[in-house]
């Protein structure tokens, strides 16, 4: 099974941040220790609004062949339809940088057959 290659209806994310490491000192002196040249804790929010009911079976199949949290993949080219480029471009999955799932997919029944679904996504270093 692999994560759905549909377009999402919205994304939001969140850059992350450099491991940084601060001290502050009694005198009000600050330290900051840089640890990496990457980027950590990128996270992707996609949602799927009004898909068919049986899409949203995949995306809860695709994270039971996961075991939930557990395993990384790689995102579909269709993840970030929509995106600029150069936006695109600052995520570091698209860049070869593996995914997982931070949380089980939460589904919001619209109508019959007819379902939202949100996935929260964790960029993994590897």
């Amino acid at each position: 099974m692999a994560f759905p290659a549909l377009a999402p209806s919205s994304r939001s994310v969140n850059y992350g941040d450099y491991p940084v490491k601060s001290t502050r000192m009694m005198d009000g002196f600050e330290t900051r220790i840089l640890y990496g040249s990457k980027r950590t804790g990128v996270e992707m929010q996609l949602t799927y609004s009004n898909i068919a009911d049986d899409t949203v079976k995949d995306f809860l199949d695709d994270y039971d062949t996961r075991r939930g949290t557990f395993e990384t993949f790689s995102l579909p080219a269709g993840t970030l339809k929509g995106m600029s480029t150069d936006l695109a471009g600052e995520i570091p999955g698209v860049t070869g940088t593996k995914w997982r799932y931070a949380e089980s997919p939460a589904v919001t029944s619209v109508y019959l057959g007819v379902s939202n679904v949100s996935v929260k996504l964790l960029a993994v270093l590897v």
